[in-house]
């Protein structure tokens, strides 16, 4: 609880300073991302997912994320990021504060979590470390019941990403190690590997498509395919 509160007072101070900024530079852009995607894993076989993404920056120092995907596997997920920015001689550091909400309707059950992170990016590079609690519970669950509700008070949360050419440019690629997405938060052992491509025909149209393989038992030295994503779309910057 106290982890929660902590992430919603950060979210409303950043707020408020937002709210107060006064030495308003050249606003960033607007962005919206929309993709269509196909999947599959062990547990769910083979489905679709449509997944909408929008990064909003307040000003210099703020921006928000919003992103929700709706999958044929009957799963529908929703997720807000709160990112303070620091600006640095080279790039800025930025805190992650999020909150994800996973409704896996085929199982009946709930899926909340609550992540913080600190991160560094720049041209090239996009660093982040950091921690977060996760909840699932049953579709109905009363409080003052005996279910039980699964809880991991404590992990930990990773990403490295790295692009070939600097953001600005027309046409871009990476690669990402990490054991969350704007989708999910995976277990420490179980990371996700992303290789992503861009190309802008025109200023502020952007082709996207985007490849990630979840492979399982990691760091057991026993690591098989669990599943993979494929995923095409466009980006609109306004």
């Amino acid at each position: 609880m106290k982890y929660k509160i902590l992430i919603c007072f950060i979210i409303v101070a950043s707020l408020v300073a937002s709210a107060q900024e006064s030495d308003r530079v050249e606003s960033r852009p607007v962005e919206l991302r929309a993709f269509g995607a196909y999947a599959y894993n062990y547990t769910w076989s083979h489905y679709g997912n449509l997944d909408l993404w929008a990064r909003i920056p307040l000003n210099r120092h703020f921006e928000l994320d919003g992103a929700a995907e709706l999958s044929t596997a009957n799963v529908y997920t929703f997720s807000l990021d709160a990112r303070p920015l620091f600006c640095l001689p080279v790039g800025e550091m930025y805190l992650d504060t999020r909150l994800l909400y996973k409704a896996v309707a085929r199982n009946r059950t709930h899926e909340f979590a609550a992540a913080l992170g600190l991160g560094y990016r720049m041209d090239y590079v996009d660093v982040q470390l950091g921690v977060y609690s996760r909840f699932l519970m049953d579709f109905g669950y009363r409080w003052h019941s005996e279910d039980e509700i699964v809880a991991e008070p404590f992990g930990f949360l990773y990403s490295i990403e790295v692009f070939v050419r600097p953001r600005t440019s027309n046409w871009n690629l990476s690669l990402r190690f990490s054991d969350t997405d704007d989708y999910q938060i995976e277990r420490l052992w179980q990371p996700l590997f992303m290789i992503g491509g861009r190309y802008s025909p025109i200023e502020r149209l952007s082709v996207l498509l985007q490849a990630q393989c979840k492979p399982t038992g990691m760091f057991h030295l026993n690591a098989s395919f669990y599943g993979a994503v494929v995923r095409a779309g466009i980006s609109y910057r306004f």
